[in-house]
C-alpha cells in the first residue's frame, strides 16, 4: 500500500506557503511524526493562528505551554504557576485567538486581560499585535495616566481583546456604566503582584460585573493566600498546575555576589560597568527607591556611561520613550525601580545587577529572572555589605543553594587597588552642587527602605554571627582587572598568571593575619617595670578571668576546626560527585545496560527467603493491571474531590494584606474625645462613597461624570439617534445603555464595510442612488446660499458702521466751531 504524504490531504495547508501546496516541507514520515508530535500543529488549532505562530519563530511549546494550552482550549478554569521566562504570555493568547477567531463587532469586548503595571500591559499588547495579526481581531489599550477621552472614543469601537491595568479599567466601569456581560475569558496576569499591589477590591468588583459563563485563567509566579481564597470564591472546579517552581531560576543564569562596604556601594557598581561588563551589553540597574534612580543615573553620566531611568512616579510617555531607548539599544545601561522586575521581556538582556539587596527572596526572583529567558545565558551581579548578610543568607535557603564563602568564583569582595583607584572621583562627583540634594534625599530615603524592608529569619540572623565575612576572597572575575591594573608581575602570559594569582592569594592572607591579629597586652600594659595602678588593675582583672579566657580560646579553635573539616569533605564530595559518569553519558556510549534493581528490592526479597514463616505479599503490576472501572469515573458521576484545594494549602504562603486589616466602624459607634470630654459619634465611613454592584462601597471620585462631558462634546448620542430615526423612520429620539452599548456608530459602520466586502462591492466605484445625488446637490446649494447671505450680512454692516463713525466725525466738528464763536 502506497504512503499518503501529508501535503497530499485536502485541508492540511502548509504553512510556509501560505495555503498552497509544498512537497518539499518535509522529508519523511518519521521526521513528520516527531515533528508534529510535540509541536502546536498537534494541538488542533486554527491556520491562521498556527501561521501567526510560525511567523513568530515558535516552533516547540515550552513544557508550561504543552501542559496548560490543551486544559485551557478545553474550557477549564486554569491557576498556572512557572518560572519566569516560561512563556507563560502564549498560554493564555493562543486558546483566546483561537476561541475568538473572527472580529464579531455586534458583541463587544469577548476577552480581558488585566496586568499590574503599565510596561506589562504595553508588552502583552505588542505581543497579541504580532501574534494574532492573521486574525484581524480588534484589541484596545487601557492604562492609567492616559487621556480618559480616547479611551471613552476607544471602547466605543466594540474591540474584541481589553489590555488594562485595573484600577483604571474599574474607574471606566464605573463612570460609564459598562456591565461587561460578553465577555467570555478573563486573563488574570502576574496575579500574585495583583494582589501584592493593592488591587483585591478592584478584581472582585470587576468580577462580579462579568457573566456567569465566564472563562478565567490566572498565572503567577507564587501562590499566596489572598489568591487562593480569590481562586476559591471566583473560579469554578479550577486546576492547578505547578511546572518549574522548583528550579526558581533559568537554568542558563549564573548568579555572583559582591561584598562592599556601605560606602563602596556605588564605586562597586562603577567597578563593574566599567571593568567588568563591556559597554556593548545591556544591563539593567536595580535600586531600592526612585531617589536612588536620579543619583544612579547622574553618577552613571559623569562616567560617560549611557544610560536611562524608569521607575514609577515618572511620567508615562518618558516612562515609555527611556524603555525604548534601552530595548532599541541607543544605550546600555537601564536603572529602574521594583517597577520593571515584573513581566517585562528586554530582548538579549546580558546582566542584572541589584546594587540594593532585595528583601524578599521571591523578589530577587523575579528581579534577575529578566535575563537568560527563552533559553539564553546571562549573569545577575547581587551588591550586598553588612545590611545584608542575613538576607543573603535567606536567599539560599530559599533557592536551595549550598553558601560557601571559601567559592570565589559565586561570592567575593572587590579587590583593594580597584577600590582605591575609583573611590576618589565617586566622591568627587557626590560633592557637587547640582545633586547635593538628591544624595541627601536618597540617603534618607535609604533609611526609610531598610526600616520598611521584611526582617530576616532569626536562624539567619543567628548564623551570620558565625561566618566571618571579613575573610572573603575577591571575586574571580576581577582577577584579569586587577592583574593588568599591576605592572610588577612577569611579562610571559602563563607565567605572569600564575605569579599573579599566588600574589594575590598570599596579599589576602596578609591582609587576613593583619585583621586577626590581636595583641597579648593593653595599652594599660606596655611599661611593665614600673607598677603602675593601671597595670596592677589589669593584672588582677587577667588573674580573675584567666579560666573564662581560656575556654573561649579552645572553643574558638574547635568551631574553626570543624569549619575547616566541613569545607575539605565538601570539597571531596565535590570532586567524586564531578568524576561520576551521568546516565545520559552512558546511554550514548552503551546501547544495553545490564544492572541490578534497587538496592531495596534485592534486600526485600533477600528477607522473605530467609523467613519461612512470613506470608506471601502479592502486589499490582500498575503497568499491566487492567481497571474494571474508568479512572475519571468518580469525576463524570459529580462525586470526586476537586484536587485544587489540597494542592493550593500545601503550596500557598500567606502575604498580608493592609486592607483586611482596617477597623470597620459598626453603626451607632463612639469614642471617646478628649477635646470635648466626652463620647461622640463616630464619622459613617460610607459617607462619600457609591454602593456598587459587588455591594462594596468606594470613593464618589470614579464617578466623576467625564463621561457626560464627553457625550456633549463628540455628540455621538446625536448621532446614534440619528442614525435610528433615519433606519426606523421615527423622529429623534434619546436611546437607552443597551442600544447605545455595545453596538455603536463604529461598530455598525465596520459591519457594514464588511457585508459590502463579502458581497463583493468596492467602496469608492460604488455607484450612488439618484436620492443621493439630489441630497447632495441640495446641501451644496444651501451652503451656497448661507454663505452669500453671510456676505452681504457682513457689508451692510460695515456700511451701516461707516455711516455711524461719519455721524459722530461730523457732531465733533460742529461742536468745537460753536465754542470758538
Amino acid at each position: 500500500m502506497a504512503k499518503v504524504r501529508v501535503d497530499d490531504l485536502p485541508g492540511f495547508p502548509s504553512l510556509n506557503s501560505g495555503g498552497r501546496e509544498n512537497n518539499n516541507l518535509l522529508k519523511s514520515t518519521a521526521s513528520a511524526k516527531a515533528k508534529k508530535s510535540g509541536g502546536f500543529q498537534s494541538m488542533g488549532l486554527s491556520y491562521e493562528l498556527l501561521k501567526g505562530i510560525t511567523k513568530r519563530g515558535y516552533k516547540v511549546p515550552t513544557p508550561i505551554q504543552r501542559k496548560t494550552i490543551p486544559l485551557i482550549l478545553e474550557g477549564r478554569d486554569v491557576v498556572a504557576m512557572a518560572k519566569t521566562g516560561s512563556g507563560k504570555s502564549a498560554c493564555f493568547l493562543i486558546p483566546m485567538f483561537e476561541r475568538l477567531k473572527r472580529r464579531d463587532p455586534t458583541k463587544g469586548a469577548r476577552a480581558l486581560i488585566l496586568s499590574p503595571t503599565r510596561e506589562l500591559a504595553v508588552q502583552t499588547y505588542k505581543f497579541i499585535k504580532e501574534l494574532g495579526k492573521f486574525l484581524e481581531l480588534k484589541t484596545i489599550l487601557v492604562l492609567g495616566g492616559d487621556s480618559m477621552d480616547s479611551q471613552f472614543s476607544a471602547i466605543h469601537t466594540c474591540p474584541d481583546i481589553i489590555v488594562a491595568t485595573p484600577g483604571r479599567f474599574l474607574h471606566l466601569c464605573i463612570e460609564m456604566d459598562l456591565k461587561l456581560t460578553a465577555i467570555e475569558y478573563v486573563v488574570f496576569d502576574e496575579a500574585d503582584r495583583l494582589f501584592e499591589m493593592g488591587f483585591g477590591q478592584q478584581l472582585n468588583e470587576i468580577l462580579h460585573r462579568l457573566s456567569a459563563s465566564k472563562q478565567i485563567v490566572m498565572f503567577s509566579a507564587t501562590l499566596p493566600k489572598l489568591l487562593v481564597d480569590f481562586a476559591r470564591a471566583g473560579l469554578s472546579d479550577p486546576v492547578l498546575i505547578r511546572l518549574d517552581v522548583e528550579s526558581k531560576l533559568p537554568e542558563g543564569l549564573c548568579l555572583k555576589f559582591v561584598y562592599c562596604r556601605p560606602d563602596d556601594r556605588y564605586t562597586t557598581l562603577i567597578i563593574l560597568l566599567k571593568y567588568v561588563i563591556s559597554q556593548q551589553a545591556q544591563t539593567v540597574v536595580f535600586v531600592g527607591t526612585q531617589h536612588h534612580v536620579e543619583l544612579v543615573s547622574y553618577i552613571l553620566t559623569e562616567y560617560g556611561i549611557s544610560n536611562t531611568s524608569v521607575y514609577s512616579s515618572l511620567d508615562p510617555s518618558a516612562r515609555k520613550i527611556n524603555t525604548a531607548k534601552f530595548v532599541n539599544k541607543k544605550v546600555s545601561v537601564l536603572v529602574v525601580t521594583d517597577v520593571a522586575a515584573r513581566g517585562i521581556d528586554i530582548p538579549s538582556l546580558d546582566f542584572v545587577i541589584n546594587l540594593h539587596f532585595p528583601g524578599k527572596p521571591k523578589l530577587f526572583v523575579h528581579r534577575v529572572g529578566r535575563c537568560a529567558r527563552a533559553g539564553r545565558t546571562g549573569t545577575a551581579y547581587s551588591i550586598f555589605s553588612t545590611d545584608d548578610l542575613a538576607h543573603l543568607l535567606d536567599l539560599h535557603l530559599f533557592l536551595n543553594r549550598f553558601f560557601d564563602i571559601n567559592d570565589s568564583n559565586s561570592i567575593g569582595s572587590v579587590p583593594q587597588e580597584l577600590l582605591e583607584e575609583e573611590h576618589l572621583t565617586v566622591t568627587e562627583i557626590k560633592k557637587h552642587h547640582n545633586i547635593s540634594g538628591v544624595l541627601r534625599t536618597s540617603e534618607n530615603a535609604y533609611k526609610k527602605y531598610l526600616s520598611s524592608r521584611p526582617v530576616a529569619s532569626t536562624d539567619s540572623n543567628a548564623r551570620v554571627k558565625k561566618i566571618k565575612f571579613y575573610s572573603l576572597k575577591p571575586l574571580e572575575v576581577f582577577f584579569n582587572v586587577a592583574s593588568k591594573l599591576n605592572t610588577d608581575a612577569p611579562v610571559k602570559g602563563e607565567e605572569r598568571t600564575e605569579d599573579e594569582r599566588k600574589f594575590q592569594e598570599q596579599k589576602h592572607d596578609l591582609l587576613l593575619k593583619m585583621h586577626n591579629y590581636k595583641p597579648q597586652n593593653t595599652i594599660f600594659e606596655l611599661k611593665k617595670s614600673q607598677k603602675s595602678a593601671p597595670f596592677m588593675a589589669m593584672k588582677e582583672k587577667r588573674s580573675q578571668h584567666t579560666d573564662i579566657i581560656k575556654k573561649y580560646r579552645t572553643k574558638m579553635e574547635e568551631l574553626d576546626k570543624e569549619e575547616e573539616v566541613k569545607r575539605v569533605k565538601s570539597k571531596k564530595e565535590g570532586v567524586m560527585s564531578a568524576q561520576e559518569a551521568n546516565e545520559l553519558d552512558i546511554s550514548t556510549v552503551f546501547n544495553k545496560v545490564v544492572a541490578p534493581q534497587k538496592r531495596q528490592n534485592a534486600d526485600h526479597l533477600y528477607k522473605e527467603a530467609k523467613s519461612k514463616k512470613q506470608k506471601k505479599v502479592y502486589t499490582r503490576d500498575a503497568e499491566n493491571y487492567i481497571p474494571y472501572e474508568a479512572a475519571d469515573k468518580h469525576t463524570e458521576d459529580g462525586l470526586a474531590i476537586n484536587s485544587f484545594e489540597r494542592q493550593a494549602m500545601n503550596a500557598e504562603f500567606s502575604v498580608i494584606d493592609r486592607d483586611t486589616n482596617e477597623v470597620h466602624h459598626k453603626g451607632r459607634l463612639k469614642k471617646w474625645d478628649r477635646i470635648k470630654k466626652k463620647m461622640v459619634a463616630v464619622q459613617d465611613p460610607r459617607a462619600g462613597k457609591i454602593r456598587t454592584e459587588s455591594g462594596a462601597w468606594i470613593p464618589c471620585s470614579f464617578k466623576t461624570g467625564r463621561y457626560n462631558e464627553w457625550k456633549e462634546k463628540s455628540k455621538i448620542e446625536e448621532q446614534l439617534a440619528k442614525e435610528t430615526a433615519s433606519d426606523d423612520d421615527t423622529p429623534f429620539k434619546q436611546l437607552s445603555h443597551e442600544q447605545r452599548y455595545p453596538v455603536s456608530r463604529h461598530a455598525r459602520h465596520n459591519a457594514k464595510v464588511e457585508a459590502k466586502k463579502q458581497a463583493g462591492v468596492g467602496g469608492s466605484k460604488e455607484l450612488r442612488a439618484p436620492e443621493q445625488i439630489v441630497k447632495s446637490r441640495m446641501r451644496l446649494e444651501f451652503i451656497k446660499k448661507r454663505n452669500a447671505e453671510n456676505a452681504t450680512r457682513k457689508i451692510e454692516n460695515r456700511k451701516r458702521s461707516m455711516r455711524t463713525y461719519q455721524r459722530v466725525q461730523l457732531a465733533a466738528k460742529s461742536g468745537k466751531g460753536k465754542k470758538k464763536k
